[in-house]
């Protein structure tokens, strides 16, 4: 690598070379030039030639591939760094291994405060259950303690902490020795993460940005809300993210909005929108994601959370604002309400108006046929995070013990998504499950369901350019002259063409199409291993010399 400073330059330049630029302008180039905190030219090895000498940096790139950074289109941005620099459960392996961490943990921790952990999955487990509230009480040793499920739709609390939380008993989805669900959980995380200093809070919030940089994440979609986190947390991450390097932070805030002047107010806390876990339903896991028809493992229908006619006003309230709006919905009835509820509001204000705001799905699992249609015509985006189907789909996984595998085998179901011409963003729900994009492009790419497959390249834009779109962004998330200089460059073998089967057009796949390759992501083989990370245009992770 060469630098040199060019006097008088109001924008320095960087010119990288000898790679494999992955870019719908010029499938051949190898060769970007970037400046200051834009794309300036790609193209051929012979015409970087001319640029060199101007440029106020050369990088070499050794043959490394340089794609658009990922876009995490839904992640916990404080919960996630918790989960990573304090206690984290998803690898316990059966109860007493949960435990065995949790008595560790608190032993190692100073006394006072409540202490957090998340990713306890008893379906997992061989006892098929969660910790009583007496182990859980010894584990801890007699101390506060918070425990989120996977999903983080449900949580055990020791004796200790829901002391703390007057009248807990009385709040729906209390259970005196079982997961708190609904209102009790609510109230409970509430007082648990209100114990978190704002120094612990920046830690986490670091932790989770630097982690999303040395994955080649150039944007995080943080999905805050009253139900999940506070205002402070989210002021608090979007001020950490402007006045320090590291990942592009959008934040949505999800507070139902019931009067004209909400809009405004959500949007002074640095929000974008008012979406992201306004939650219409629960999850699969919990047994609280909303369904048509009973589940298969427990005789109910799990819970709604918001009504048409709330999310009607939400709606429309927020379109006359021009701010976007969004909901948390899992289960086909809780999709159902929401499309019931916007149709709703675009009666009200009018269709095109409400396409035009690009409003959001989060998640969307369970789909007819019928409810992808009402999700075009409405122009919805689908924000799904691949992770969740490699994690439990299968015919013997979560999904099929909750709805039996003939349901289970419909969920997310992203061929017939983008068939239909449903705008997709993919993410992680962090710390639900990883900050993995090449993870959950694989996912997507190799789905449970051969039938909900889609090629390696539409999985990738939506992991990419699918989120920029989502906050109403067509200039970004794709590397052409005029993008934002957010880019990753990338270790990893041959580049290849990959559809999901044969149906796709062979003619798709030959190197004469001009169809970028990407790295080949086949079920068992390493993953891209990222070694630079830049956001517009400043490098925020950096392993390209080692």
């Amino acid at each position: 690598m060469t630098q040199r400073t060019t006097p008088g330059a109001t924008a320095r330049s960087t010119l990288l070379r000898r790679g494999e630029i992955h870019s719908p302008a010029d499938p051949f180039a190898t060769a970007m030039l970037v400046t200051g905190d834009r794309v300036a030219w790609l193209g051929s090895e012979a015409a970087a030639d001319a640029l060199a000498d101007s440029a106020d940096e050369t990088v070499d790139l050794d043959g490394a591939l340089v794609t658009p950074a990922f876009t995490d289109a839904h992640a916990h941005v404080t919960a996630a760094g918790l989960a990573l620099t304090g206690l984290d459960l998803t690898g316990a392996r059966d109860l007493a291994d949960a435990l065995a961490r949790v008595r560790a943990y608190a032993a190692a921790r100073p006394a006072g405060g409540v202490l957090l952990g998340h990713g306890w999955d008893s379906a997992r487990w061989p006892e098929d259950r969660a910790p009583t509230r007496a182990e859980l009480d010894a584990a801890a040793g007699g101390r506060p303690l918070y425990l989120s499920r996977v999903d983080v739709h449900s949580a055990l609390a020791t004796t200790a902490l829901l002391d703390l939380v007057p009248g807990v008993a009385h709040r729906a989805g209390y259970h005196a020795d079982r997961p708190l669900t609904g209102d009790a959980h609510h109230a409970v995380r509430a007082r648990a993460f209100g114990d978190l200093s704002p120094s612990r809070r920046a830690e986490a919030q670091r932790a989770t940005r630097a982690h999303a940089a040395a994955h080649g994440i150039g944007a995080l979609h943080e999905c805050g809300g009253p139900e999940i986190s506070s205002e402070d947390d989210l002021v608090a991450l979007v001020k950490l993210a402007a006045a320090e390097p590291g990942p592009r932070i959008f934040g949505y805030w999800a507070e139902l909005v019931t009067d004209p002047k909400d809009p405004r107010r959500i949007a002074e806390l640095g929000a974008v929108g008012a979406a992201g876990d306004l939650f219409a339903d629960g999850s699969l896991g919990s047994h609280t994601a909303h369904l048509c028809q009973p589940y298969a493992d427990a005789p109910h229908t799990g819970l709604a959370h918001l009504t048409d006619d709330q999310i009607a006003t939400h709606v429309a309230l927020c379109t006359e604002a021009g701010f976007q709006a969004g909901f948390h919905a899992i289960g086909d009835a809780a999709v159902a309400t929401v499309l019931r509820g916007v149709r709703a509001a675009a009666d009200r204000v009018g269709l095109e108006r409400v396409r035009a705001l690009r409003h959001r799905v989060e998640h969307a699992e369970l789909l007819s046929a019928e409810l992808i249609a009402e999700l075009v015509a409405l122009g919805l985006v689908v924000s799904a995070q691949p992770a969740f189907d490699a994690a439990w789909g299968g015919q013997d996984g979560m999904y099929a013990a909750r709805l039996g595998p003939a349901r289970a085998a419909e969920l997310n179901p992203f061929a017939a998504l983008a068939r239909a011409g449903v705008p997709l963003a993919f993410g992680s729900d962090a710390p639900v499950t990883p900050l993995d994009p090449w993870g959950a492009v694989r996912a997507a790419a190799h789905h449970r369901t051969p039938a909900h497959r889609i090629s390696v390249r539409a999985a990738f834009t939506a992991h990419t350019r699918g989120g920029w779109r989502a906050v109403g962004r067509d200039d970004a998330g794709v590397l052409v002259p005029g993008a934002p200089a957010d880019y990753a460059v990338w270790h990893t073998g041959a580049l290849l063409v990959q559809a999901p089967d044969d149906r796709v057009a062979r003619w798709s796949t030959d190197p004469r199409s001009g169809t970028p390759g990407l790295p080949d992501l086949s079920p068992g083989g390493p993953l891209p291993e990222c070694r630079r990370t830049v956001v517009g245009g400043e490098i925020v992770y950096d392993r390209l010399n080692e």
